[in-house]
């Protein structure tokens, strides 16, 4: 690029800015954005919106594949079944077969201890009269304290199980049953956020994944704006801010469309930083503060086609 070519170009910006300035207070459309992440970490399924489509709150904008969910749904639903299972054993008791066997049992240990009764009794006389050894009659005894022990054993047994189990089991049980109900709940909301829900009415402005990629938890997967959330931004040194003041009306002239656009002044804020400054050619001194001013369409229809960050003038 030659020297004439240079002092051309730079001619050129001096008078567009020169105009811009004239034409009034430079500024840019803005627009509230919203963002869209997942919660649980999976691969891109589907993508099922494209950028610049406008959607509804609700939609559905991808699917997340993630097999992990459904070996968990798989295990908590087979604790929920083993954990209901052991709950109802504990409130129902024992089974009419248990009692069978356990009745059973009893009398053999009945026919059992009494024998040994009848065996202990007979060895008593003898002992006395020493027609048999003391070794004999102390066997025999033991025997009988031993069929005693286990006929008082299955009878507790019968005894406790014909009153139901103990409530402390049952609590416990029913404890189980809802910790697995519980995870299994929480599966099942898992198993929800593999459908990115778009969580307002939106404009879908960026998709930062494609099929087959990582979305992690927590990461943008969209990015897009609020309908009927545009307004006018612009930069005001504290010299003229006097010539504001909010509940103001003002026409703000969208420059790539040369029309006006009646707006109601909705803020005015101290700015912070230089990066916020939205007039490209700010006219102040230094040592001044800059304020910024938000001028919001009277009738939101006014700008239903203007494009976000497109410059924008306000004449005061």
């Amino acid at each position: 690029m030659n020297k004439i070519t240079i002092l051309i170009a730079a001619i050129f910006l001096t008078s567009c800015g020169s105009k811009l300035k004239d034409s009034g207070i430079q500024g840019k459309t803005e627009q509230e954005e919203i963002a869209v992440t997942g919660k649980i970490a999976g691969r891109i399924a589907d993508v099922l919106v494209k950028e610049g489509e406008c959607v509804k709150k609700g939609d559905t904008l991808a699917v997340l594949d993630i097999p992990e969910v459904d070996a968990k749904k798989a295990q908590a639903a087979g604790a929920v079944e083993s954990a209901s299972a052991q709950y109802q054993m504990s409130v129902n008791g024992a089974t009419k077969n248990q009692l069978t066997q356990l009745a059973a049992k009893k009398s053999a240990l009945m026919e059992q201890y009494t024998y040994a009764q009848k065996s202990v009794d007979r060895l008593k006389n003898m002992v006395k009269d020493s027609l048999i050894a003391q070794q004999t009659y102390d066997e025999a005894y033991a025997k009988y304290q031993g069929a005693k022990a286990q006929l008082e054993a299955v009878e507790a047994e019968i005894a406790d199980v014909q009153h139901g189990v103990r409530i402390e089991q049952q609590t416990m049980a029913l404890g189980q049953k809802k910790r697995a109900l519980g995870a299994l709940q929480e599966v099942n909301t898992a198993e929800k956020e593999r459908y990115i829900i778009a969580p307002a009415d939106m404009t879908i402005e960026t998709i930062t994944l494609k099929p087959g990629e990582l979305a992690l938890p927590g990461y943008t997967l969209f990015k897009g704006t609020l309908p009927g959330s545009m307004y006018f931004r612009f930069t005001l040194p504290e010299s003229e801010l006097n010539k504001v003041k909010k509940g103001m009306e003002v026409k703000v002239h969208v420059v790539y469309e040369n029309r006006d656009v009646p707006c109601t002044i909705t803020l005015v804020k101290k700015l912070g930083a230089y990066a916020n400054i939205a007039t490209a050619y700010p006219d102040y001194e230094m040592q001044e503060s800059l304020f910024e001013i938000q001028a919001t369409p009277i009738n939101i229809a006014d700008v239903k086609n203007v494009f976000s960050q497109t410059t924008v003038t306000l004449k005061l």
